[in-house]
């Protein structure tokens, strides 16, 4: 006769609610986290899992497109997707996207006209977004820097002392402390820091800038913790400049929860050079005919020796 298996309660045994917990993402004020925390003994360690998705708009010009393969190269936890259409259902389908890659957070290169750059940076699928104007674009191509440092390696993010000041600044630092910091022990990145981005706003605007954190090759064994009176910063690049439009609670949407008061967009500047250019030209054309009409009113009285050297 064949034997029966006794299971006891204690080998079929349930999750406890601990490990269920764990297991479960948490939501926080910009979205689900993805870190996971980990059990090391008796410790528990939390792991970052952020993952950042970069695409951009049709038609986009080619040093815009440059600009973003910069920014690719810069964070070696994002994945580049096609190309998107901006005008129709513009949000729906780039949290589809961040959903169907399995991201967290967004950068989204919206060019109009060929002309203007703007920046969506969002938490995705809850929020919250952000709309920058993208102004004074320098590629690293085009600056031709002479500071270098290794792919894929750890930046240090520094931000000036004007993002603690208001709460619409506090969230933006937030906001780019997430997508641009590196996580750590991913796969792709190297677990030292070499290079340091640089947030500073002047004339309410974000100025980004890339150093390289570089040390004598005399001294590059000698340095010790703490020695940064021996190290030097190098500019690697890009750069370019960050107007905030507006800050939104919904990602690529939703209610505006600031809006910038000292905004003028593109098409504002360029209606107004042109009404000074048309401006200029009015006011040649009443020149020339105050001239005309003074010259009929006074006619000048004729020449005696005008025809001397006529033959």
């Amino acid at each position: 006769m064949a034997k029966k298996r006794k299971h006891s309660e204690a080998e079929v045994s349930e999750p406890s609610k601990k490990e269920v917990a764990l297991q479960r993402p948490k939501r926080t004020l910009f979205g689900w986290k993805d870190g996971v925390e980990e059990k090391e003994g008796d410790s528990l360690i939390f792991r970052n899992r952020e993952k950042l998705l970069v695409t951009c708009s049709r038609r986009i010009v080619y040093r815009y497109r440059h600009l973003m393969l910069n920014v690719v190269s810069l964070l070696p936890h994002c994945k580049k997707d096609n190309k998107v259409e901006s005008k129709e259902s513009k949000g729906s389908t780039l949290n589809e996207l961040v959903e169907l890659r399995n991201c967290s957070s967004c950068l989204f290169f919206e060019c109009r006209k060929q002309k203007d750059l703007y920046l969506w940076m969002a938490k995705c699928p809850s929020g919250p977004s952000v709309k920058f104007l993208v102004n004074a674009v320098h590629t690293m191509e085009e600056l031709k820097l002479t500071g270098n440092h290794l792919k894929g390696s750890r930046p240090i993010l520094t931000f000036s002392s004007n993002f603690d000041k208001d709460p619409h600044w506090k969230i933006l630092k937030e906001l780019i402390m997430q997508i641009f910091g590196t996580p750590k022990d991913h796969r792709k990145s190297k677990p030292f820091y070499d290079h340091v981005f640089v947030f500073s706003i002047v004339d309410d605007h974000i100025w980004f800038r890339n150093y390289q954190v570089s040390v004598p090759h005399n001294e590059m064994d000698k340095v010790d913790r703490g020695g940064l009176d021996k190290m030097t910063l190098v500019e690697v690049g890009p750069r370019f400049c960050l107007n905030p439009i507006k800050i939104f609670g919904g990602s690529f949407g939703g209610p505006t929860l600031y809006e910038n008061p000292f905004y003028i967009s593109p098409n504002q500047i360029r209606a107004l050079e042109k009404r000074k250019k048309a401006g200029k030209y009015a006011k040649k054309i009443k020149a020339k005919t105050r001239r005309k009409m003074h010259e009929l009113s006074n006619p000048l009285e004729p020449d005696e020796f005008a025809d001397m050297w006529k033959e």
